[in-house]
């Protein structure tokens, strides 16, 4: 399918402003907010416009788009208002992306506060079950955390641990993110098979859909989250040049969130194009 990579980018203009600005820095998918990251209702979605962008992301071979909620979703919160914003807009979320067929939809897991891992895990697989409705296209994908503070996902194993418990079948994936998951521990600088090879034990590997691609201010293990951008942090560009070539991830899509304006995705997205076998 070719080298599928491309950064966030602003949903302001809507998807067709979203298209043509990947196109304009050599990105050839992207990944947005579904609405202001830090929560909030969306703003109306526009059906001509996503016609439009249907039509040219056809043409410039653009996709799979990434739809991210916004952080301030946690269904494993311990509050119930908090729980139920979180199920509402999720809800929300994946009824507008059916607008747009072949879409992603990721999303942190959630922080259980003090309740404990297995109670976040429960709270978290529970939403899942009642929104995962049998008909619906969209794939939701858990993304890997760093394990900073309370988070859940902090462990491949607490990401199948969520799984397990929810009925969602191929609808539910892995959104596996390079920063993350080296803060959490995973060596993928020294021993980037051995990540994938426990990766596929614990979860299979058909489970992984997209891929973060990000360097990290910190050491291994730091259990933080502070990107960096790309060959800048410790990660550093040889590893994440293997990643981009592994032949177990090439063919998956990687989206950019390094902190950079869009000069700096199109250098990072030009960099990476060059060191792609």
């Amino acid at each position: 399918m070719g080298f599928k990579i491309g950064c966030h980018l602003s949903s302001a203009g809507g998807y067709m402003a979203m298209g043509q600005t990947a196109v304009s820095i050599g990105a050839n998918v992207f990944q947005f907010f579904t609405r202001n990251p830090r929560g909030g209702a969306a703003k109306p979605i526009d059906p001509a416009d996503v016609a439009a962008f249907r039509d040219y992301a056809a043409e410039k071979g653009i996709g799979p788009i990434l739809a991210h909620a916004p952080y301030t979703l946690n269904a494993a919160g311990a509050e119930e208002r908090v729980r139920e914003f979180a199920e509402s807009t999720m809800r929300d979320d994946l009824k507008r992306l059916e607008l747009t067929p072949g879409a992603l939809y990721n999303f942190h897991p959630g922080s259980h506060v003090g309740q404990g891992a297995d109670a976040g895990v429960a709270l978290i697989a529970g939403m899942l079950g009642r929104i995962l409705a049998p008909g619906w296209q969209t794939t939701v994908l858990l993304e890997t955390m760093s394990g900073k503070g309370s988070e859940v996902g902090r462990s491949f194993e607490e990401l199948r641990a969520i799984i397990d418990s929810t009925d969602g079948g191929d609808r539910i994936g892995v959104c596996l993110d390079t920063c993350h998951v080296w803060d959490g521990g995973y060596d993928i600088v020294g021993d980037l098979d051995g990540v994938l090879e426990r990766f596929d034990a614990v979860l299979g590997i058909s489970r992984l859909k997209a891929i973060h691609l990000n360097d990290s201010l910190n050491v291994r293990d730091a259990h933080k989250d502070r990107h960096a951008c790309i060959g800048k942090g410790k990660i550093g560009l040889d590893a994440l040049a293997r990643v981009i070539n592994h032949p177990t991830l090439r063919d998956l899509p990687f989206y950019l969130e390094t902190p950079n304006d869009l000069d700096g995705y199109r250098a990072e997205i030009a960099l990476l194009k060059s060191l792609r076998n």
